[in-house]
């Protein structure tokens, strides 16, 4: 019987072909032992050479292809519900880990089980790769790079379908209702700014803010 991993990756991706592959390459080879970790990748009906180039990964990484557009929370849910490890992380499939991303952040939860939760501090790059700033996982949150214990998750009622974006605000505000996020200052996620990030639509973010805003009452 094969034993069940330690930590669950998520990756939900819509059309990055131009990234995905830089992104699969940092959690594919990290130093924590592969036996530990599943990584679990959901295609959300892309259009462009994405499913082509997950095909190049498929012995690595369990893929899961949506048979429609379901949007980014319910893609990450549904990789979620087919997770079977202790812990589970996010990636955003235009971003990258450092080597030692996985290892550091599992060796922290599983020697502090009185932990709810880790995040690691982050850099910021742009779209060659090129360190912009070092961010503060804590002051300047982003979605990702952050380890949860799944039982967690699940007792909060996952992401909110309806956030189509500020859907991490959402999941963050329950979260912290009723568990604790703690930080690491090491700087082990890469998250990349490009012309095509989901948070430079605008009018999205505003429409999803007040939505954000309405359902509790701020």
């Amino acid at each position: 019987m094969t034993a069940k991993p330690d930590v669950s990756v998520i990756i939900p991706t819509y059309n990055q072909e131009l990234y995905i592959a830089r992104c699969l390459r940092s959690i594919i080879g990290q130093s924590f032992d592969e036996k530990k970790y599943e990584i679990i990748l959901i295609n959300d009906k892309s259009t462009d050479k994405t499913k082509k180039i997950l095909n190049i990964f498929k012995e690595k990484i369990k893929i899961i292809n949506n048979k429609k557009r379901f949007g980014l929370p319910k893609s990450i849910n549904i990789g979620i519900k087919k997770s079977t490890g202790k812990y589970v992380v996010r990636l955003d499939s235009d971003d990258y880990v450092n080597r030692d991303f996985l290892k550091i952040l599992y060796l922290y939860m599983s020697h502090n089980p009185e932990i709810d939760a880790v995040s690691s501090d982050y850099y910021l790059v742009n779209d060659k790769e090129i360190i912009l700033e070092k961010k503060n996982s804590l002051k300047s949150p982003i979605a990702c790079g952050i380890m949860f214990k799944i039982d967690q998750l699940i007792e909060i009622g996952l992401y909110d379908e309806k956030f189509f974006v500020r859907e991490d605000k959402d999941l963050r505000y329950r979260f912290l209702k009723k568990f604790k996020i703690t930080r690491i200052p090491l700087p082990l996620y890469r998250y990349r700014r490009h012309k095509n990030n989901i948070t430079n639509n605008k009018v999205m973010m505003k429409k999803h803010l007040k939505k954000f805003k309405e359902k509790y009452k701020i």
